[in-house]
């Protein structure tokens, strides 16, 4: 478990398309009037389509009162790294203190070249990146002059100044280990995107970081760890309760402490799900399991969970009797209230899952029925929590198959492997339980063929809800028997 402590942030990453300005500046705005507390764009200057990000940052900052702004990451070959410093300084002070700096090595050499920019080798980047950073922070500092004898930068008695109005924020994008290497050594965050490093990874990586602070006598919490996330994509995957139960996840686990929402234009039903529902909720939490205040959890269910007015169907998919069992509890130590917390977060998400489910067998029902039809589950779907951009029976079953799918794939990834190095004893129930979802994962695929074989035959319906009953069955056994053996250890172990 790593969680640094840091202060949680949430904020935006903005299109920095020239057709589409106003937008931009309005996202921006609402970005602040939900609360929100950065706001940031990419900066490409090659693109020729591309508003500049300096201007486009001063704009949103002189259009809002409270919100931080930054580049996304500023681009270092076409940035030099003494004007870098004094035009982030600049607008700290013109906006009372509301500017961060992030900053990358480059990409796309090529259209780089094109504007004059200077093509580096992957090992020299890095080194002009820390010398930038080195020139950047001279000039930021109290001296009479600054001098930096770099390869690639070089100050020879510049005067440091102006003063920014609070202490900027290196932020520095990353993916490889040379570079995550000069995060820790010099950096006051790092700045990835899920897409290139999904939270799979993210574990690694702070490795190289915290290793390579250490080396150069840093605490790695001196290290802030910002994540660009995307809607729709781990580790903003299903409806809002998830997202925020896999970003304090990211928090308590991996450490990550600023989330940045990727909009695009008209997206204010992601941002607003983003600030509203979602960043509330990690807060709580991660405020939570910090304090030990979080409430105990109910207990886990003691049979499969049955649907109202529903009898249960054999389970044919797998032999419930040859279960293992874990180790029991021990009744000397009973678990303390921010260990409880573990284990309520397991539930927590497996009530959602609960909860969709008997939503989507009951609109399985109602369409069986002849009640609904597919054309009217459309505005019946866009009620439900989990909410997608085609409203019909078959992609909201598709919907709800992907949120289980994804949570298995978190789970085999990320927690079944500290499990079983933390308890070995537990390594049969792990093993199970993986084993399990991969059956749920061929279960869920029957759903799929039915969806399909329902919209050519007039009788599919009854495939669907043949194939729903089943996943029914299946998925509420697997979560009963998940909780009775994993709630316990995971508050023990606080392996979440």
């Amino acid at each position: 478990m790593t969680d640094y402590g840091h202060e949680l942030r949430f904020g935006t990453f903005l299109p920095a398309e020239a057709a589409t300005a106003g937008e931009t500046v309005r996202l921006a705005v609402l970005t602040e009037e939900l609360g929100l507390d950065l706001a940031s764009v990419q900066d490409h200057p090659y693109q020729a389509r591309f508003l500049d990000a300096w201007t486009l940052l001063s704009v949103i900052a002189a259009q809002t009162s409270t919100l931080s702004v930054f580049p996304n990451v500023a681009n270092l070959p076409l940035r030099p790294p003494a004007v870098l410093a004094r035009a982030a300084a600049s607008l700290d002070v013109l906006t009372g203190g509301r500017v961060e700096l992030g900053l990358g090595a480059g990409a796309y050499w090529d259209a780089i070249a094109g504007m004059g920019g200077d093509v580096l080798t992957p090992g020299a980047s890095v080194e002009a990146l820390e010398e930038a950073v080195q020139v950047i922070r001279a000039l930021w500092s109290t001296e009479r002059s600054a001098r930096v004898d770099g390869t690639h930068y070089r100050l020879r008695g510049a005067h440091p100044g102006p003063p920014a109005a609070h202490p900027i924020g290196i932020w520095i994008g990353a993916l490889k280990p040379r570079m995550l290497r000069l995060v820790g050594r010099v950096a006051d965050g790092w700045l990835p995107s899920a897409p290139y490093v999904p939270p799979p990874q993210l574990a690694d990586s702070n490795r190289h970081i915290d290793e390579a602070a250490r080396a150069a006598g840093r605490d790695p919490g001196d290290v802030r760890r910002l994540y660009n996330v995307v809607p729709g994509q781990a580790p903003l995957s299903g409806p809002p309760k998830l997202w925020a139960s896999q970003l304090a996840d990211l928090v308590l686990n991996e450490g990550m402490s600023t989330f940045i929402l990727m909009v695009q234009a008209g997206g204010d039903s992601d941002l607003r799900r983003f600030a509203l529902d979602v960043a509330p909720q990690v807060r709580e939490l991660v405020s939570a399991a910090r304090s030990g205040t979080a409430t105990e959890p109910a207990p886990p269910p003691a049979a499969v969970p049955v649907p109202a007015g529903a009898e249960r169907r054999a389970v044919t998919v797998w032999d419930e009797s040859r279960r293992p069992t874990g180790p029991a509890a021990d009744p000397a130590a009973p678990l303390t209230a921010a260990q409880r917390a573990s284990g309520q977060h397991l539930v927590d998400v497996h009530n959602h899952l609960r909860q969709e489910l008997e939503q989507l067998r009951d609109l399985v029902e109602q369409v069986a029925a002849g009640a609904v039809d597919l054309g009217d589950a459309r505005s019946m779907i866009n009620t439900m929590t989990m909410r997608q951009n085609a409203w019909t029976l078959g992609t909201y079953c598709e919907s709800y198959c992907r949120v289980v799918t994804t949570h298995h794939t978190i789970e085999d990834v990320n927690l079944f492997p500290r499990l079983r190095a933390a308890d070995p004893r537990l390594v049969p129930v792990v093993d199970r339980l993986e084993a399990e979802h991969h059956v749920i994962a061929e279960v869920l695929e029957r759903v799929d063929a039915a969806l399909v074989a329902m919209v050519s035959h007039p009788d599919g319906i009854t495939a669907v809800r043949e194939a729903v009953a089943l996943l029914t069955d299946t998925l509420l056994s697997h979560l009963a028997y998940e909780e009775r053996e994993l709630v316990e250890p995971l508050g023990r172990l606080r392996i979440l």
